[in-house]
């Protein structure tokens, strides 16, 4: 099945085409593309899309920095989602991502979908401005690209929702994408891409932001992207926007970065999420 408008050269050839715009994007590497996929798998896959939170193999996060639901490895994927997503784990794409962001190192795809697959976010969620953990907890791998596939049609501006990419020292939201229906943003990963949906969702109540996402990871990346502090980390860091996020945020950020000095890493993630049996 094709789920490209074009072949698999005019693929490898759009990532050559694009990086010099990918590379030099502010705040940090990043782009987004419209209708980069055929319309009719994504509806596919739309109608495939369980309402999170009714199944153990979903994860309902619900602390001060985030409320949304998630799926758990490949468990909740129907037939089309799965062999969609497993495109996006393919050679092909691959080579595409390598092309579009210079990376030098050989990218290497995650089947385990750690932190990936299926998101939603329903009125009144949000994820906070944070940059994400750089090492995959079961491969050991250093995390390099994340891309997001958006399935919301007729997804209005008044609904919030973007993708909020932030200036490196956390003073200012320097561009903001809204989550429309086939719109597939991607974007490095490093210790300054901070980025989030951090204000309310204020679609519908019948409505939610859906949408895909993967993660890229490298054996090995530069020393410039990390702190020797943080290299090894496998939980996301957020941080508060001054004078828009609340106290009870800082406060629990701070425990959060104590306790991962001192406390073994599966009750960190504990702590950060329930699992909905």
């Amino acid at each position: 099945m094709s789920y490209l408008d074009r072949s698999i050269p005019e693929l490898i050839e759009l990532g050559k085409q694009k990086h010099a715009e990918y590379a030099n994007a502010h705040p940090f590497p990043h782009i987004y593309f419209d209708d980069f996929f055929k319309p009719e798998i994504l509806h596919a896959i739309l109608g495939e899309f369980p309402s999170l939170g009714g199944s153990k193999d979903d994860v309902f996060y619900s602390n001060p920095n985030e409320v949304k639901y998630a799926s758990k490895g490949e468990y909740r994927f129907g037939p089309q989602t799965r062999a969609f997503m497993h495109f996006l784990n393919s050679q092909p794409f691959l080579e595409f991502l390598q092309e579009l962001t210079g990376i030098d190192e050989t990218l290497v795809p995650d089947p385990y979908f750690e932190g990936g697959g299926l998101h939603q976010i329903r009125r009144g969620g949000y994820l906070k401005v944070h940059v994400d953990f750089h090492k995959h907890k079961a491969m050991n791998l250093d995390r390099r690209i994340n891309v997001l596939v958006y399935l919301n049609e007729d997804w209005k501006e008044e609904y919030g929702g973007h993708l909020d990419l932030w200036e490196r020292d956390m003073s200012a939201c320097a561009a903001k994408i809204l989550p429309v229906f086939n719109r597939m943003a991607i974007f490095s990963t490093t210790d300054f891409s901070w980025h989030g949906h951090p204000d309310p969702l204020q679609c519908p109540e019948d409505r939610s932001r859906r949408s895909l996402a993967l993660y890229y990871y490298t054996n090995g990346r530069p020393d410039s992207e990390v702190s020797d502090k943080n290299r090894q980390r496998i939980t996301t860091t957020f941080a508060a926007r001054k004078g828009m996020d609340s106290s009870k945020m800082t406060v629990f950020n701070n425990l959060v970065n104590l306790a991962n000095e001192i406390i073994p890493k599966p009750i960190i993630r504990a702590i950060k999420k329930y699992r909905k049996n």
